[in-house]
This record gives structure tokens, C-alpha cells and sequence, in this order.
């Protein structure tokens, strides 16, 4: 059924009873009674048993019409319900019915019934409408089952016409389409904007039954086809869900998904476009947590996101709405401070801040004490860009850390100068590294009961093409933190044991030794470089030391342990270097599978004063049945001390520095 044309004008009364009705009968017009609630006809004229080709007045009253009823129509035939019941209207408008499935489009004269129990029905009226083309017919039909509002409004205001989506989607009367919008000044400029262009088109919220709700509006100068007088058509579709749907996705844009502060996008997107006005300072606080991964490790990463959550909780609190939280990821954090009075009321901030996170976090039966290492950057965002700004932070929360972590660092130009200089190794090293500038230098170990060399400890060396011969004192840590070692240490793996095999080749019966940095033994791909140098046909079984320090033990010993036997069954012995450092763990000991203790070079400096340690660990060496190697022998009364109490073997200057393999094997040969 479709809707053509709405008229609304005073008639005479209702017709209010149905035995009125009779005189129908009497026309060769359609006529018939609806019953809107029931969705049936009550009476019907013989014209109108013709048009809804029904055998009789009895056989067409006993339909039910609301069966193939769609919803646009059944809204349809309530708004006329009401419009009935508050009013006497009169409705003509093209329909298109159905009898007995087939379509027949009647020009359609509604006016209210009173049933006699006081309901509103439909007094209908059809006149034949068979010279409407089938594009007519259409447009009408889509006219009324359009989700589109389309509505049409004199230039002062009030509506001409509603259609029937428009109709339902807004109750009561409408004395003019502002009343319609939300914030009135959108009306203002879209009334201005369609006199000046004649369109306008606008994304607002407009207040319908169902509360305020975003429609996509097109409205347009135009003139009322039935007077000819200036009009606006307004066309309004509904996208509420679309707008809230984007709302969303641009919510979950900006936010981190675990503690919902700003993350690290919305953040840069933020201080890219901050244009500061004036040279007011503001300040970014970058912090993280220390030992967060210790966190994850010993309590799981269920337990290290409660800790996340909470702190970004904590933070917020500290913080007013004017300055801004942010995630960047992991357990960094990042809050842009721009309402402070001067640099000793930042400090009282972030003391407050720190003393906040500083609160037992609880989770379960758990109870986790948290600090943060921080950094902190001032700038004028008249003169700053966002990358400076940030890393010049970053920066400060790395010197941190350096200094031992729980603390506060303001960033300063000698820390820039610093850090770029950190940054130029990085760099260099990244590409020695490809262009394997690094070797293993070997120091040898002598046996005190023979007086043999019968070992070596592969040290690495790093040949820089403008700096000469660089040892690792300057670049090992550096390679820890950023994560070089990995590949370093494969290398370094690879080519001890290959150096091994050619001096057993050689001839020469010696142990290697080579170094597992901590990052290095955490690496899960570790096993399988130990798999791929144990599986060479010519791999010296046993004559392989891998070198730990006690700190890579601290852990869960049962994880650790199967390691290590995973290590030691391919075919390589096991050495804690720098041993005694951490004794304080030596009931761990008899848990791993060690070869060798490395008794650090700090406790054979200090003899005999450390003489007690010393020979604490010869015992325990004993004990296990282990090498007990002495690091950094360089006096000859230490070589008599440790001699005297039957250490195994000694390493250091005393008997030679680290060596190149040319005047290593010269060194080793008979003399």
C-alpha cells in the first residue's frame, strides 16, 4: 500500500454507527469498514467485494488482512488511528492492494468510524487509479515503505507533508523542523546555508520518540507542488548505529585494551598536532615498572595485567582530566603534565605518583610490592617535536635504571650527548656484526698438578675498522640490552666450537670455554643452535664448557634444571663463571648438572682475606666432584696459596693474557 498525497481539512461529523452503514450499499463506489486493531473488514459494499474480488460481504469480512501485512503499513494504519482519534481528518493517498494476491492500486478517501465500543476504525472510500503508470505505482509503493524520513516544510516552518517513516519517528505536533533538531543552532546554519547554496547537508542529532538520535539530513530549497509556494525538503536517514559504531572504533582506536588510558598512537597523534600558543612549559613523565617480567615470570602474566590495570588506575587518580595518560605498550607508561606552577611542583607530583603505586598491590592470595623507575622531560611546545620530546625521556627513565632503578631522572644535554653516543655504537655494532668484525681471542688455563695447559676461555674481541682492537668491557652490555647478543653469542658459539674441532685435529686435547650471557640462556632459540653445533659430524664431545653466572640460576630451579640437562645431554659441560658472587644460592648447586665453579677474580684479589670463601667453594667443589677454576691469578703468592689447598686449575694474567689462535697454539707449543 502506498501513501501519494496527505490532506488534512474540517468535515462534518464522524459517521458513528454502523447501521449508517446500509447506505453504502447503495453506491458503485468501493466501501468499507476496517478494523484497525483487528486487521479485518467489518462491512463492506458490493463495490467493494468487487475490488477485493471476494464472493460476498461474508466470505471478505471472515480475512485476515494483517497476515501479509508488512510493518511499514501496520505503523501506517496506527498513525491514522491516532490522527483519527484527535482530530477529524481525511486522508487520500494512493494505495496498492493485494486481493487474493494480486496487486490493484485505488486512490483510497480514509476517514475515522466509530465502532460501537468505542474503538477507531476506517471508514475507506477507493476510487480506480488505473491510469497510474507502473513508475508511479512504484515510487508510491517505496514512498511508504522507505526507512528514509522525508518531509516537506513551508519556509515559516510548519510541515506539509511527513512521510509515513517520518511520521513514526517523531510524536507529537511539529510547529516548525526546528523544533525537530537538538541544538538549535544547527537549524540556524542550515537554514542559512540552504539560502545562500540552496543544499545542505549535515550529520545531528534530532529529537524523536525514541530520544535524541544521529541522522544523516540533505535539505534543499524547493517549492510546495500544491501551492507553488517556497518550501524546504528534508530527507533524514537514520545512522545512530553507524555514528556509535565509529564512536566506538575510534574509542578502541585511541585506547590501550588493557587499562583503557590513551595508548601509544593516540598519544603521538596528540603531540604532533600540540601547538602551544605561548612558551609555557609542560613536561612528559615516561616511567616503567622495575623488574616487571619477574612479575609475569614468578606470579603469571594473569597477575602482571591485575598489577597493569591497577597502576593505570593509580595514575589516573594522581592526575587531573588536563593531562594526559598513556600506555605505550608492556609496562610503559607515559603522562603529559602541562598544569603545573615550576619544577618543584612537578616533583611533588611524581612523589605522589610513586608514593601511590608504591601501595601492596593485591590479586587473590597474592600481594605484589611495586616502584617504578622514571623519567621525566620539560619542554614548550612552541619549540619541541613529539620524537625529541619522548626520547629525551626515554633517555632519562634509562638513566634510571642505570643508577639501580626506584628513582627519578629530569633529562639534561649531557645525557643527549651520551645517549647519541650509545645510539653510534649500537649502530656500529649492528653492522660489525654483519660484517663479522668480531673473534675470539682464547686465555689459557693451567692444570696445577701437571703444570699443562689444558683448557682456554674464548673471549671476544671486536676489530673496528677505525678504533682497532676493542674489548668487551665497551660493548657487551650494549649487546645485553639491546638484544645483539643473541646473534653475537650464536656467533661466537659457532666459531669456538669449530675452533675446538681443528685443534683436536691438531692434536691438541683442549677444553673450550665460551660464555652464555643471561639474555642469551633466556633465548628460545638457544637449544636448537646447541643442537645444530652438537650435530657436526667432528663435534668434540665434553671438550665444550658453557659458561653461566649464578644470577641466570635465580629462577624456577625445575624449569632451569631441565635446561640444563637438555644442555648436557647433547654432549657440552656446564661452569658458573664469576662464581661466589652470589653464594647466598649454593643449596641450589647440588640441584644442576655442573662441571666447574669459576671462582671470581674479586675473591683471589682480597687473599688471604677471602681466604675462607676460597676455600668454602674448593670444598663444595669437591663435594660435587667439579672443576674448580681460580679467575684472575696474577700474583705469584696467590698461584702458591691456591696451590696449597688443591685447586683444580688457574686462569689470568699470571699465565698469560687472552690470545689470538696464532699465539695461542705458539703459546701451547713445546719450548
Amino acid at each position: 500500500m502506498t501513501a501519494r498525497s496527505n490532506i488534512k481539512k474540517p468535515v462534518p461529523a464522524v459517521v458513528t454507527s454502523e447501521i449508517q452503514f446500509d447506505i453504502a450499499h447503495r453506491l458503485s463506489l468501493a466501501v468499507w469498514v476496517f478494523d484497525i486493531d483487528q486487521s479485518r473488514i467489518l462491512q463492506a459494499n458490493p463495490g467493494a467485494c468487487k475490488l477485493w474480488g471476494a464472493e460476498s460481504e461474508a466470505e471478505l469480512c471472515s480475512r485476515n488482512l494483517g497476515r501479509d501485512m508488512s510493518v511499514t503499513v501496520e505503523k501506517r494504519l496506527k498513525q491514522y488511528q491516532s490522527d483519527f482519534s484527535n482530530s477529524d481528518a481525511i486522508f487520500k493517498e494512493l494505495w496498492t492492494l493485494y486481493p487474493n494476491g494480486m496487486p490493484e492500486s485505488v486512490m483510497v478517501t480514509y476517514r475515522g468510524f466509530t465502532l460501537a465500543d468505542g474503538r477507531m476504525a476506517m471508514l475507506c472510500e477507493a476510487a480506480s487509479s488505473a491510469d497510474d503508470t507502473p513508475e508511479n505505482l512504484r515510487s508510491a509503493e517505496a514512498l511508504l515503505h522507505t526507512d528514509v524520513l522525508i518531509m516537506l516544510f513551508s519556509k515559516d516552518g510548519p510541515p506539509l507533508y511527513l512521510n509515513p517513516a517520518a511520521r513514526n519517528a517523531f510524536v507529537g505536533p511539529i510547529s516548525s523542523y526546528c523544533n525537530l533538531f537538538l541544538d538549535h543552532d544547527e537549524c540556524r546554519k542550515m537554514s542559512t546555508q540552504v539560502e545562500i547554496v540552496g543544499e545542505f547537508r549535515v550529520v545531528v542529532k534530532l529529537k524523536t520518540g525514541g530520544g535524541a538520535r544521529w541522522f544523516d539530513i540533505t535539505t534543499k530549497d524547493c517549492s510546495d507542488a500544491a501551492t507553488g509556494r517556497p518550501a524546504i525538503l528534508m530527507t533524514a536517514i537514520d545512522v545512530t548505529q553507524l555514528k556509535e559504531a565509529r564512536d566506538t572504533a575510534r574509542f578502541l582506536a585511541d585506547r590501550d585494551q588493557l587499562t583503557n588510558v590513551y595508548n601509544r598512537t593516540y598519544l603521538q597523534t596528540q603531540l604532533s598536532n600540540y601547538n602551544g600558543s605561548d612558551d609555557r612549559e609542560n613536561a612528559i613523565i615516561f616511567f616503567d615498572v622495575d623488574r616487571f617480567k619477574l612479575i609475569n615470570d614468578r606470579h603469571g602474566h594473569q597477575t602482571g595485567d591485575t598489577v597493569l590495570k591497577e597502576i593505570a588506575k593509580r595514575v589516573g587518580n594522581c592526575f587531573p582530566e588536563g593531562d594526559l595518560v598513556a600506555r605505550l605498550g608492556g609496562d610503559e607508561f607515559v603522562v603529559l603534565v602541562q598544569n603545573y606552577a615550576g619544577v618543584r611542583d612537578l616533583k611533588v607530583k611524581i612523589e605522589k605518583l610513586r608514593q601511590a603505586i608504591a601501595e601492596p598491590i593485591e590479586h587473590e592470595t597474592t600481594r605484589i610490592d611495586v616502584t617504578i623507575s622514571v623519567g621525566v622531560s620539560i619542554f614548550s611546545p612552541a619549540s619541541s617535536e613529539f620524537g625529541d620530546v619522548l626520547g629525551d625521556a626515554d633517555i632519562a627513565l634509562y638513566a634510571s635504571k642505570q643508577q639501580g632503578r626506584d628513582r627519578v631522572t629530569f633529562f639534561s644535554h649531557a645525557m643527549g650527548v651520551a645517549a647519541k653516543a650509545r645510539d653510534r655504537l649500537e649502530f656500529e655494532l649492528k653492522r660489525g656484526i654483519e660484517r663479522d668484525e668480531f673473534e675470539l681471542y682464547y686465555q689459557p688455563r693451567l692444570d696445577f698438578s701437571s703444570g699443562h695447559i689444558v683448557g682456554a676461555e674464548g673471549l671476544v674481541r671486536w676489530n673496528h675498522p677505525d678504533r682497532g682492537l676493542v674489548y668487551p668491557g665497551e660493548f657487551v652490555s650494549v649487546c645485553e640490552e639491546t638484544g645483539l647478543i643473541e646473534e653475537l653469542g650464536r656467533k661466537v658459539l659457532f666459531a669456538g666450537c669449530q675452533q675446538a674441532i681443528e685443534w683436536k685435529k691438531a692434536g691438541l686435547d683442549l677444553a673450550v670455554s665460551l660464555n652464555v650471557s643471561p639474555r642469551q640462556f633466556s633465548d628460545p632459540g638457544l637449544l636448537q643452535t646447541l643442537s645444530d653445533i652438537a650435530a657436526q659430524p667432528d663435534f668434540p664431545h665434553g671438550q665444550i664448557e658453557l659458561e653461566v653466572t649464578e644470577n641466570v640460576l635465580i629462577g624456577d630451579p625445575a624449569s632451569i634444571t631441565a635446561k640444563l640437562k637438555t644442555i648436557t645431554s647433547m654432549g657440552y659441560r656446564l661452569a658458573i663463571d664469576d662464581f661466589g658472587t652470589g653464594y647466598s644460592n649454593l643449596a641450589y648447586i647440588l640441584q644442576f648438572p655442573l662441571s666447574c665453579l669459576k671462582i671470581d677474580q674479586s675473591f683471589i684479589d682480597n687473599l688471604p682475606e677471602s681466604g675462607p670463601i676460597v676455600q668454602l667453594i674448593l670444598t663444595l667443589g669437591q663435594q660435587i666432584g667439579a672443576t674448580v677454576v681460580s679467575e684472575g691469578v696474577e700474583t705469584n703468592a696467590q698461584f702458591d696459596w691456591l696451590a696449597a689447598r688443591n685447586c683444580t686449575q688457574a686462569q689470568g694474567f699470571l699465565i698469560s693474557r687472552a690470545l689470538s689462535v696464532a699465539d695461542f697454539e705458539a703459546f701451547c707449543a713445546p719450548h
